[in-house]
């Protein structure tokens, strides 16, 4: 009796474990609608280049940098380098002052946008080769290009 409960509770534990929700590597800035919340800003930053678009997939990535989740808890390979090129745009800190939601802005707590955006994007690209030093074949160039 003792070897059919034992054998009940194995797999019983494997069974529950098995249909638990898995857990992601990293973290991807929540799930909207099916779909996490860097997915749906990036569509729609493509869909409509607009400075707002801009700035809400600004802030995604701030969330997805400064928050990392996941079981790995650090931000998922090449967000530190595709959010280092829009912060180098030259257009960006422009667009950031001008379009950005008093809550956005809130975010980075300055108004300097044309100063900090280029100095984080060094930042960013020097953690993306830190954190993936496999990166740094592709990173360092574009560090070269970018901050020129």
């Amino acid at each position: 009796m003792r070897k059919i409960v034992s054998k009940f509770i194995l797999v019983t534990t494997i069974f529950v474990t098995s249909c638990s929700a898995p857990s992601s590597l990293y973290y991807w800035g929540g799930a909207q609608n099916g779909a996490s919340k860097y997915e749906e800003m990036a569509y729609g930053l493509y869909k409509k280049q607009t400075p707002e678009a801009m700035c809400a997939m600004i802030c995604v990535f701030e969330d997805m940098v400064s928050n990392p989740g996941g079981t790995r808890q650090v931000p998922p390979p090449g967000i530190c380098a595709e959010y280092a090129y829009y912060l180098s745009m030259p257009e960006t800190a422009d667009a950031f002052a001008n379009a950005a939601t008093k809550r956005q802005q809130k975010m980075f707590e300055r108004s300097d946008y044309a100063s900090f955006f280029p100095q984080y994007a060094k930042q960013l690209l020097e953690r993306e080769i830190t954190l993936y030093p496999e990166s740094a074949t592709f990173v360092k160039p574009l560090m070269e290009k970018l901050l020129q």
